[in-house]
């Protein structure tokens, strides 16, 4: 699949963003992060200046961006519908955290930044759930695509919370959470490329299995349907070179590897100390989630391809 930028930074901003918004919601709720307004405050506007960011970016990735307000009423079946609408009514809790950050209300900051952290865990599935859902995309349709997304996300917004926190002396708990789902991403990452890499099943989708002609043996095209480059071409059967593939591949994990190091070298430090190591880990973090998402499109194959290719 064609990686659309606008796409490749939606899903990378708009997670790290809800992941930073799950933990800070989460932990403030229960007295584990800084108490100062200034912090929270500081966190909560990161992380929907990410989210916002990543949502208009989506946009653009619309034929006609005017109508997407459409799209929230199919909620029923659709789960880019309902990424929509939770991505919206996560909104509310959010603010109204931001409002007792403000004011000082215990109560208030409690309570809304449980539900804001509820909002972000919905809204990041249903991301996942978008492409997870796809059954003609075999590299999307894998079980671990939705957990990956929440656990990407949950690893970027700990380093982010964690860089954050270090000026007041407090990274240390968002720290030692961003390296263990640091460990966690290169794990699932690692278990997901095998999975796509296995070779296709027998009942998979085929240029046989399309036409009809698999009892009489091998079937290829004669000729292509088209004498040059279509949209069809360009959109579901780009292809990233295996050597490209595999370097990118390295990247990526070696991206998750830095930033776990990195958090984990900054727990004996003191604050400022400490930042001078989280600020890193949370800028290689973000960079590697460029490069996984970006990958993550270009590795998919549509099975549309076979009617060009007899490859899907």
């Amino acid at each position: 699949m064609n990686p659309a930028p606008s796409i490749v930074f939606f899903t990378t901003a708009s997670g790290a963003g809800y992941g930073l918004l799950f933990w800070l919601g989460l932990l403030r709720a229960f007295g584990l992060t800084p108490t100062s307004p200034a912090f929270g405050l500081t966190a909560l506007v990161l992380a929907l200046l990410l989210i916002t960011a990543g949502l208009l970016s989506s946009l653009k990735h619309l034929g006609r961006p005017e109508r997407a307000w459409r799209a929230l009423s199919q909620w029923r079946s659709s789960w880019l519908s309902r990424e929509g609408v939770a991505a919206i009514l996560t909104y509310v809790p959010a603010l109204l955290f931001g409002l007792g950050l403000l004011t000082g209300n215990g109560a208030l900051i409690a309570v809304m930044g449980v539900l804001a952290a509820a909002g972000a865990v919905v809204t990041t599935w249903c991301t996942g759930m978008i492409y997870a859902s796809l059954k003609p995309v075999r590299q999307w349709h894998q079980p671990m695509v939705p957990w990956g997304y929440l656990l990407f996300g949950a690893f970027c917004g700990a380093a982010l919370l964690a860089a954050l926190a270090a000026p007041w002396g407090q990274a240390n708990l968002p720290a030692v959470l961003a390296a263990l789902l640091g460990g966690g991403a290169i794990a699932l990452k690692r278990a997901y490329w095998d999975a796509i890499d296995a070779p296709k099943p027998a009942d998979a989708p085929s240029i046989e299995s399309a036409t009809g002609l698999g009892r009489i043996g091998r079937t290829r095209p004669l000729d292509p349907p088209h004498t040059e480059q279509n949209w069809l071409l360009r959109e579901m059967g780009f292809r990233v070179a295996r050597a490209h593939r595999a370097k990118l591949r390295r990247l990526t994990l070696g991206g998750f590897a830095i930033a776990t190091v990195l958090a984990l070298a900054a727990l004996p430090l003191p604050g400022a100390a400490a930042a001078l190591a989280l600020l890193p880990a949370a800028a290689v973090a973000l960079a590697a989630m460029l490069v996984e998402r970006w990958l993550m499109f270009a590795e998919a194959t549509h099975t549309v391809t076979l009617f060009y290719t007899g490859e899907g």
